[in-house]
Protein backbone atom coordinates (compact mmCIF):
# COMPACT_ATOMS: atom_id res chain seq x y z
CA UNK A 1 0.00 0.00 0.00
CA UNK A 2 1.81 2.99 -0.97
CA UNK A 3 2.74 5.68 1.77
CA UNK A 4 0.14 8.27 2.47
CA UNK A 5 1.13 12.27 2.77
CA UNK A 6 0.52 12.17 6.50
CA UNK A 7 2.64 8.98 6.93
CA UNK A 8 5.39 10.17 4.94
CA UNK A 9 5.10 13.63 7.17
CA UNK A 10 5.22 11.81 10.60
CA UNK A 11 8.53 10.09 9.85
CA UNK A 12 10.31 12.96 9.35
CA UNK A 13 8.60 14.10 12.47
CA UNK A 14 9.89 10.72 14.27
CA UNK A 15 13.61 10.98 13.25
CA UNK A 16 13.22 8.70 9.63
CA UNK A 17 14.52 9.13 6.23
CA UNK A 18 11.08 9.77 4.24
CA UNK A 19 10.18 8.59 1.01
CA UNK A 20 9.50 12.11 -0.51
CA UNK A 21 10.51 15.69 0.66
CA UNK A 22 7.23 16.57 3.05
CA UNK A 23 5.90 19.89 2.39
CA UNK A 24 5.04 21.53 5.35
CA UNK A 25 2.03 24.53 5.00
CA UNK A 26 0.40 26.96 7.17
CA UNK A 27 -3.19 25.94 4.89
CA UNK A 28 -4.21 25.13 1.72
CA UNK A 29 -2.74 25.12 -1.72
CA UNK A 30 -4.80 25.53 -4.47
CA UNK A 31 -2.22 25.16 -7.11
CA UNK A 32 -1.16 21.40 -5.34
CA UNK A 33 -2.15 18.29 -6.31
CA UNK A 34 -1.21 16.20 -3.52
CA UNK A 35 -3.50 15.90 -0.04
CA UNK A 36 -2.53 18.23 2.49
CA UNK A 37 -0.30 16.26 4.83
CA UNK A 38 -1.22 17.95 8.05
CA UNK A 39 -3.64 20.16 9.50
CA UNK A 40 -4.11 22.09 12.94
CA UNK A 41 -6.47 21.42 15.34
CA UNK A 42 -8.01 25.02 16.24
CA UNK A 43 -10.10 25.21 19.84
CA UNK A 44 -12.18 27.91 20.55
CA UNK A 45 -12.69 28.08 23.57
CA UNK A 46 -14.06 31.92 23.32
CA UNK A 47 -16.08 33.51 21.33
CA UNK A 48 -14.21 36.37 19.65
CA UNK A 49 -15.69 39.30 18.01
CA UNK A 50 -14.26 38.15 14.40
CA UNK A 51 -11.36 36.81 13.18
CA UNK A 52 -7.90 37.15 11.98
CA UNK A 53 -7.82 38.84 8.82
CA UNK A 54 -11.52 40.76 9.68
CA UNK A 55 -11.99 44.01 10.05
CA UNK A 56 -11.77 44.88 13.71
CA UNK A 57 -10.19 41.73 14.97
CA UNK A 58 -8.83 41.97 18.55
CA UNK A 59 -7.44 38.78 20.23
CA UNK A 60 -7.77 37.26 23.68
CA UNK A 61 -5.70 40.09 25.16
CA UNK A 62 -7.51 43.01 24.12
CA UNK A 63 -5.09 44.16 21.25
CA UNK A 64 -6.64 44.82 18.18
CA UNK A 65 -4.97 44.28 14.63
CA UNK A 66 -5.54 45.59 11.01
CA UNK A 67 -4.31 43.80 7.74
CA UNK A 68 -3.77 44.90 4.47
CA UNK A 69 -2.90 44.18 0.93
CA UNK A 70 1.19 44.41 1.87
CA UNK A 71 1.34 42.26 4.44
CA UNK A 72 -0.64 39.50 2.63
CA UNK A 73 -4.11 39.97 4.44
CA UNK A 74 -2.25 38.90 7.67
CA UNK A 75 -3.49 40.52 10.63
CA UNK A 76 -0.35 42.81 12.65
CA UNK A 77 -1.47 44.91 15.69
CA UNK A 78 -2.64 48.41 15.15
CA UNK A 79 -0.26 50.79 15.11
CA UNK A 80 0.07 52.95 18.54
CA UNK A 81 -3.22 50.96 19.70
CA UNK A 82 -1.45 49.53 22.65
CA UNK A 83 -3.63 48.53 25.91
CA UNK A 84 -0.90 48.86 28.55
CA UNK A 85 1.87 51.66 28.72
CA UNK A 86 3.43 50.53 32.32
CA UNK A 87 3.67 46.74 33.34
CA UNK A 88 2.81 47.41 37.24
CA UNK A 89 -0.73 47.87 35.64
CA UNK A 90 -0.82 44.38 34.21
CA UNK A 91 -3.27 43.19 36.73
CA UNK A 92 -5.80 45.78 35.84
CA UNK A 93 -5.34 46.08 32.37
CA UNK A 94 -5.32 42.09 31.26
CA UNK A 95 -8.07 40.15 31.63
CA UNK A 96 -8.39 36.83 29.73
CA UNK A 97 -11.92 35.40 28.95
CA UNK A 98 -13.61 33.60 31.82
CA UNK A 99 -13.67 29.88 30.37
CA UNK A 100 -14.76 28.36 32.98
CA UNK A 101 -17.75 27.68 31.71
CA UNK A 102 -16.89 25.81 28.87
CA UNK A 103 -18.41 22.83 27.31
CA UNK A 104 -15.06 21.09 26.45
CA UNK A 105 -16.45 18.21 24.82
CA UNK A 106 -18.30 20.54 22.07
CA UNK A 107 -15.41 22.83 21.15
CA UNK A 108 -13.14 20.04 20.75
CA UNK A 109 -16.09 17.99 18.58
CA UNK A 110 -15.87 21.49 16.66
CA UNK A 111 -12.07 21.51 15.98
CA UNK A 112 -12.32 17.60 14.75
CA UNK A 113 -15.20 19.04 12.20
CA UNK A 114 -13.09 21.94 11.28
CA UNK A 115 -10.93 19.95 9.81
CA UNK A 116 -10.57 19.74 5.68
CA UNK A 117 -11.75 16.36 6.03
CA UNK A 118 -11.65 12.96 8.21
CA UNK A 119 -9.12 13.45 10.94
CA UNK A 120 -7.30 10.30 10.38
CA UNK A 121 -5.85 12.08 6.50
CA UNK A 122 -3.69 14.57 8.50
CA UNK A 123 -0.83 14.68 10.69
CA UNK A 124 -2.75 16.64 13.53
CA UNK A 125 -1.41 19.88 15.22
CA UNK A 126 -2.33 21.06 18.64
CA UNK A 127 -1.02 24.32 20.70
CA UNK A 128 -3.69 24.28 23.36
CA UNK A 129 -6.42 27.19 23.28
CA UNK A 130 -3.67 30.14 23.18
CA UNK A 131 0.05 30.08 23.10
CA UNK A 132 2.90 32.90 23.65
CA UNK A 133 4.45 34.39 26.01
CA UNK A 134 7.04 37.54 24.62
CA UNK A 135 4.98 38.58 21.71
CA UNK A 136 1.28 39.02 23.18
CA UNK A 137 3.77 41.35 25.89
CA UNK A 138 5.11 43.41 22.81
CA UNK A 139 1.65 42.99 21.16
CA UNK A 140 -0.05 44.85 24.47
CA UNK A 141 2.60 47.18 25.31
CA UNK A 142 4.69 47.68 21.86
CA UNK A 143 8.37 47.27 21.64
CA UNK A 144 9.61 49.69 23.05
CA UNK A 145 7.71 49.43 26.47
CA UNK A 146 7.79 45.64 26.54
CA UNK A 147 11.61 45.28 26.03
CA UNK A 148 12.32 47.95 28.52
CA UNK A 149 9.49 45.63 31.08
CA UNK A 150 11.62 42.75 31.07
CA UNK A 151 14.47 44.77 31.69
CA UNK A 152 13.39 46.21 34.25
CA UNK A 153 10.73 44.46 35.87
CA UNK A 154 11.72 41.19 35.81
CA UNK A 155 9.36 39.78 38.72
CA UNK A 156 6.61 41.77 37.48
CA UNK A 157 6.77 40.45 34.06
CA UNK A 158 7.10 36.94 35.59
CA UNK A 159 3.84 36.88 37.62
CA UNK A 160 1.93 38.41 34.08
CA UNK A 161 3.52 35.01 32.44
CA UNK A 162 2.21 33.03 35.59
CA UNK A 163 -1.65 34.26 35.02
CA UNK A 164 -0.97 33.74 31.32
CA UNK A 165 0.50 30.48 31.66
CA UNK A 166 -2.51 29.11 34.34
CA UNK A 167 -5.28 30.38 31.57
CA UNK A 168 -3.74 28.24 28.53
CA UNK A 169 -3.01 25.60 30.89
CA UNK A 170 -6.06 25.39 32.30
CA UNK A 171 -7.88 25.12 28.68
CA UNK A 172 -5.22 22.80 27.63
CA UNK A 173 -5.26 20.34 30.41
CA UNK A 174 -9.39 20.03 29.65
CA UNK A 175 -8.56 19.72 25.66
CA UNK A 176 -5.70 17.62 25.14
CA UNK A 177 -7.08 14.11 25.77
CA UNK A 178 -10.06 14.59 23.85
CA UNK A 179 -8.57 14.91 20.35
CA UNK A 180 -6.61 13.17 17.95
CA UNK A 181 -3.08 15.20 18.53
CA UNK A 182 0.24 14.06 17.00
CA UNK A 183 2.09 17.05 17.27
CA UNK A 184 1.90 19.69 19.74
CA UNK A 185 2.51 23.18 18.29
CA UNK A 186 4.28 25.86 20.32
CA UNK A 187 4.97 29.33 18.79
CA UNK A 188 6.52 32.64 20.24
CA UNK A 189 8.57 35.12 17.76
CA UNK A 190 11.26 36.35 20.28
CA UNK A 191 13.93 37.05 17.30
CA UNK A 192 14.26 40.00 14.04
CA UNK A 193 15.60 38.95 10.60
CA UNK A 194 19.07 39.26 11.97
CA UNK A 195 19.32 39.11 16.01
CA UNK A 196 16.99 38.05 18.78
CA UNK A 197 15.05 40.83 20.10
CA UNK A 198 16.39 39.59 23.71
CA UNK A 199 19.32 37.49 24.91
CA UNK A 200 19.27 33.97 25.10
CA UNK A 201 20.22 34.56 28.97
CA UNK A 202 16.69 36.44 29.49
CA UNK A 203 14.64 34.12 26.87
CA UNK A 204 15.62 31.05 29.52
CA UNK A 205 14.78 33.08 32.54
CA UNK A 206 11.78 34.96 31.19
CA UNK A 207 9.85 33.13 28.61
CA UNK A 208 11.20 29.02 29.03
CA UNK A 209 9.88 28.60 32.35
CA UNK A 210 6.67 28.86 31.11
CA UNK A 211 7.16 27.04 27.44
CA UNK A 212 8.17 24.51 29.35
CA UNK A 213 4.96 24.30 31.29
CA UNK A 214 2.67 23.74 28.59
CA UNK A 215 5.37 21.10 26.61
CA UNK A 216 5.13 18.72 29.63
CA UNK A 217 1.78 17.80 28.58
CA UNK A 218 3.51 16.84 25.29
CA UNK A 219 5.99 15.43 26.92
CA UNK A 220 4.27 13.38 28.89
CA UNK A 221 2.12 11.83 26.45
CA UNK A 222 5.23 11.09 24.06
CA UNK A 223 3.86 13.66 21.53
CA UNK A 224 6.53 15.47 19.08
CA UNK A 225 6.75 19.35 19.70
CA UNK A 226 6.85 21.90 16.84
CA UNK A 227 8.27 25.23 17.24
CA UNK A 228 7.44 28.45 15.25
CA UNK A 229 9.82 31.24 15.74
CA UNK A 230 10.64 33.59 12.93
CA UNK A 231 14.13 35.65 12.13
CA UNK A 232 17.57 34.00 13.59
CA UNK A 233 16.95 32.60 16.71
CA UNK A 234 19.30 30.10 16.70
CA UNK A 235 20.71 31.01 20.14
CA UNK A 236 17.57 29.53 21.49
CA UNK A 237 18.07 26.03 20.53
CA UNK A 238 19.37 24.31 23.30
CA UNK A 239 16.43 25.34 25.47
CA UNK A 240 14.00 24.42 22.79
CA UNK A 241 15.14 20.79 22.94
CA UNK A 242 14.85 20.74 26.94
CA UNK A 243 11.57 20.91 26.85
CA UNK A 244 11.09 18.65 23.74
CA UNK A 245 11.58 20.52 20.54
CA UNK A 246 12.25 17.68 17.56
CA UNK A 247 10.56 20.25 14.66
CA UNK A 248 10.78 23.90 13.88
CA UNK A 249 9.42 26.30 11.64
CA UNK A 250 9.77 28.28 9.42
CA UNK A 251 13.48 27.72 9.96
CA UNK A 252 14.74 31.06 8.19
CA UNK A 253 18.45 31.42 6.61
CA UNK A 254 19.17 34.31 8.75
CA UNK A 255 20.06 31.00 10.91
CA UNK A 256 22.94 28.74 10.05
CA UNK A 257 21.30 26.22 9.08
CA UNK A 258 23.83 23.89 7.43
CA UNK A 259 25.87 23.96 11.06
CA UNK A 260 22.46 23.28 12.82
CA UNK A 261 21.70 20.43 10.42
CA UNK A 262 25.09 19.23 11.14
CA UNK A 263 25.12 19.18 14.63
CA UNK A 264 21.39 18.28 15.25
CA UNK A 265 20.86 15.76 12.24
CA UNK A 266 17.26 14.31 12.12
CA UNK A 267 16.92 15.07 15.50
CA UNK A 268 15.60 18.25 14.65
CA UNK A 269 13.63 19.03 11.71
CA UNK A 270 14.08 22.14 9.66
CA UNK A 271 10.80 22.76 7.88
CA UNK A 272 11.59 26.14 5.76
CA UNK A 273 15.05 26.97 4.61
CA UNK A 274 13.77 29.07 2.05
CA UNK A 275 15.34 32.09 0.79
CA UNK A 276 12.43 34.42 0.85
CA UNK A 277 14.20 37.84 0.55
CA UNK A 278 16.30 36.39 -2.80
CA UNK A 279 16.10 36.77 -5.83
CA UNK A 280 12.63 34.13 -6.54
CA UNK A 281 10.82 36.42 -4.11
CA UNK A 282 11.16 39.79 -5.94
CA UNK A 283 8.10 40.72 -7.87
CA UNK A 284 8.87 39.87 -11.08
CA UNK A 285 11.22 37.17 -11.15
CA UNK A 286 11.34 34.73 -13.71
CA UNK A 287 9.73 31.13 -13.43
CA UNK A 288 13.49 29.45 -14.30
CA UNK A 289 14.53 31.46 -11.52
CA UNK A 290 11.65 30.69 -8.70
CA UNK A 291 12.04 26.49 -10.02
CA UNK A 292 15.76 26.68 -9.23
CA UNK A 293 15.62 28.23 -6.10
CA UNK A 294 12.78 24.97 -4.89
CA UNK A 295 15.67 22.69 -6.59
CA UNK A 296 18.69 24.53 -4.65
CA UNK A 297 16.82 24.56 -1.70
CA UNK A 298 16.07 20.56 -1.43
CA UNK A 299 19.38 19.71 -2.65
CA UNK A 300 21.11 21.55 0.64
CA UNK A 301 18.84 20.54 3.35
CA UNK A 302 16.53 17.15 2.24
CA UNK A 303 20.17 14.53 2.18
CA UNK A 304 19.82 12.38 5.11
CA UNK A 305 15.95 13.47 6.16
CA UNK A 306 15.41 15.93 8.85
CA UNK A 307 13.76 18.33 6.19
CA UNK A 308 10.64 19.71 4.99
CA UNK A 309 10.02 22.21 2.32
CA UNK A 310 8.42 25.72 3.27
CA UNK A 311 8.16 27.68 -0.09
CA UNK A 312 6.90 31.33 0.29
CA UNK A 313 5.79 33.90 -1.75
CA UNK A 314 4.68 37.27 -0.58
CA UNK A 315 2.59 39.71 -2.51
CA UNK A 316 -1.02 40.98 -2.67
CA UNK A 317 -3.38 38.12 -2.49
CA UNK A 318 -4.90 39.45 -5.72
CA UNK A 319 -1.98 40.12 -7.62
CA UNK A 320 -1.72 37.69 -10.89
CA UNK A 321 1.96 37.70 -10.71
CA UNK A 322 2.12 36.74 -6.96
CA UNK A 323 -0.20 33.69 -7.51
CA UNK A 324 1.76 32.75 -11.00
CA UNK A 325 4.98 32.89 -8.38
CA UNK A 326 3.11 30.32 -6.49
CA UNK A 327 2.16 28.05 -8.99
CA UNK A 328 5.71 27.62 -10.30
CA UNK A 329 6.88 27.10 -6.99
CA UNK A 330 4.26 24.28 -6.10
CA UNK A 331 4.69 22.68 -9.65
CA UNK A 332 8.64 22.39 -9.22
CA UNK A 333 8.27 21.20 -5.73
CA UNK A 334 6.12 18.41 -6.46
CA UNK A 335 8.44 17.51 -9.64
CA UNK A 336 11.37 17.43 -7.69
CA UNK A 337 10.40 15.89 -4.05
CA UNK A 338 11.30 12.42 -4.49
CA UNK A 339 14.96 13.31 -6.13
CA UNK A 340 16.95 13.55 -2.85
CA UNK A 341 15.72 9.91 -2.04
CA UNK A 342 15.72 7.90 -5.40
Amino acid sequence: MPLSEKDNYMKVINGETPEWVPRFTFGPDPHSTKEQPTAGLMVRAYTPTSMPGQEGYTDMFGVSYTSSAQTSGASLPTPDAHIMEDIRDWSKLLKLPDITNTDWDAVCKAAIDALPGPAENYAKSFGGIGAGFFLPLMNMMGFSNGLVAMHEEPEIVHEMYTYMADWYEYGLSRTIDKLPVDIFSVGDDTAAAFQPFISPQMYHDLVVPYVSRLSKYAQDRNLPVMMHCCGRCEDFIEDWIAFGVTAWNPAQVTNDLDSIKAKYGNSLVLCGCWDSSGEAGYMYTSEEIVRQAVRDCIDRYAPGGGFMFLGSVYGPEDDPAVDLKRKWMTEEYEAYRETPYK
